[in-house]
């Protein structure tokens, strides 16, 4: 009991400590977000170091269900990720992003990723062992909308 507690603050404190920009953009047709993350995350197959990037939906003829994750002016593909579509839980305008927040010094792993304004969006598709421990660990979900910094814990952002 203690260590799950321990795993928990953790998590928290690491999550406190997370700061992204989400940057909206009008073109909702690739969705373009930035988001710069203070620590390193884990999305499906890949952990990305503390850094800015690119969301996008990628260019596909049959499926809208595939995310690209670019560096900071979109020049280098770091992953591209399967996701399948999912709708907001609440009404909101920002971008949002859940993350898992791991125990044993495991980076937070995205969970899903909505665009401004738009209810329907992206969960990360992770294999089904990942998946299984990923529902187990704590979420916390960060809103922003046109550049606004969101540190969470600290405004009431998160949730």
């Amino acid at each position: 009991m203690k260590l799950s507690k321990v795993s928990m603050i953790a998590g928290f404190i690491i999550a406190f400590t997370l700061i992204f920009e989400l940057a909206a953009h009008a073109d909702e047709e690739n969705q373009l977000t930035k988001i710069s993350f203070s620590e390193a995350v884990q999305v499906p197959g890949r952990v990305l170091p503390a850094g800015n990037y690119e969301f996008v939906v990628a260019r596909s003829d049959s499926s809208r269900n595939l995310v690209q994750i670019f560096n900071a002016d979109g020049t280098e593909l770091y992953a591209t990720v399967q996701t399948i579509p999912i709708e907001r839980a609440r009404e909101t305008d920002g971008t949002s992003i859940t993350l898992a927040q791991r125990p044993d010094g495991k980076p937070d792993a995205v969970l899903t990723w909505f665009y401004p304004g738009v209810d329907t969006g992206h969960e990360f598709v992770y294999s089904k062992p990942e998946e299984t421990e990923l529902t187990q660990d704590a979420q916390q979900t960060f809103v922003g909308d046109h550049g606004i910094m969101v540190r969470s814990g600290t405004n009431g952002a998160g949730n």
